[in-house]
């Protein structure tokens, strides 16, 4: 009986915490007088990884360009609050810098697989374009950013774009918007790379539903360097010298397509940097990411 008490009262709490979403956990980060839009349904649903939040800068005045903040967590955890706990100094010099911010979720590969999260990424994009007007954006100066899984989704979202892949869109949704600039924090770029791309349950081989290296043409379609062409806009890459779960090479390896293209791209590999962290909100990394989205955006 205590066991079904209990059991119960478990299940009360999920739907409760479910049905009344939380408060925002992250709102302290932001400059004080931040306006946030939160937890829109950007897909006319009512599925919890089909929400996205809005922050605005204090006293926003015109329409203002937007940073699009891609979570990460391996395609099958976290949430659009991730990656902002270690990473606070950039992402409140986003906003003081007179930068709208709008941080979205997308479905887990545990759901969906791909190109469920790419579909999911883009569908934010174009209600985001769609809705530029009542939010005060600049529809015309959209940047991605994206840690990790998520810097796998900016850079596949950026460099995809001018591919028109029909499956990386919902039917009948706006294709109309363009990305201005993309910021990858070591994100993947190739799956084949992986160490486990031969393992159907590697986070890589759940997200396609199979071993990388069992279905090649399944994570060429899912590899950011397969879509890389002369018109791609520009990249600021940043990988820690030592990540042991993303190999820089992802990132030597997307850099390398870049240029050999002629995109406009600089990497930036952090000394003895794990995968992710507070040595990547440092001085002189955040100048970096804000000045490369200032001449961008301009």
């Amino acid at each position: 009986m205590k066991k079904i008490t209990v059991s119960f009262f478990l299940l009360f709490f999920i739907a409760i915490t479910q049905a009344f979403p939380q408060s925002n956990p992250v709102m302290n980060i932001f400059p004080e007088g931040t306006i946030l839009h939160g937890n829109i349904p950007y897909n006319n649903d009512n599925l919890q990884k089909h929400l996205l939040d809005i922050y605005l800068p204090p006293n926003a005045k015109g329409k203002l360009p937007l940073v699009i903040f891609v979570h990460g967590g391996g395609w099958l955890s976290n949430d659009k609050y991730a990656d902002m706990g270690y990473m606070k100094k950039t992402v409140a010099e986003i906003v003081s810098s007179g930068f709208a911010l709008a941080s979205i979720d997308y479905r887990f590969s545990t759901q969906a697989i791909f190109p469920a999260q790419i579909q999911d990424c883009n569908r934010a994009v174009s209600f985001l374009y769609d809705n530029a007007e009542k939010y005060g954006l600049d529809k015309n100066r959209f940047a991605l950013m994206g840690f990790s899984a998520g810097g796998h989704l900016a850079s596949l979202m950026g460099l995809s774009k001018n591919n028109n892949v029909d499956s990386f869109y919902m039917p009948g949704t706006s294709k109309s918007f363009s990305f201005k600039a993309v910021v990858d924090f070591y994100g993947p770029a190739e799956l084949i790379l992986f160490p486990g791309a031969d393992n159907a349950k590697s986070p890589e081989g759940l997200l396609i539903g199979a071993a990388p290296l069992a279905r090649p043409d399944l994570a060429k379609a899912a590899s950011p360097v397969s879509y890389v062409d002369k018109d791609d806009p520009p990249f600021l890459i940043i990988h820690g010298e030592k990540d042991e779960l993303v190999s820089p090479r992802h990132s030597q390896l997307l850099s390398a397509w870049l240029t050999t293209e002629g995109v406009d791209n600089e990497l930036i590999i952090v000394k003895d940097a794990p995968h992710f962290g507070e040595m990547f909100d440092v001085d002189e990394l955040r100048n970096k990411v804000i000045s490369f989205l200032k001449a961008q955006l301009k």
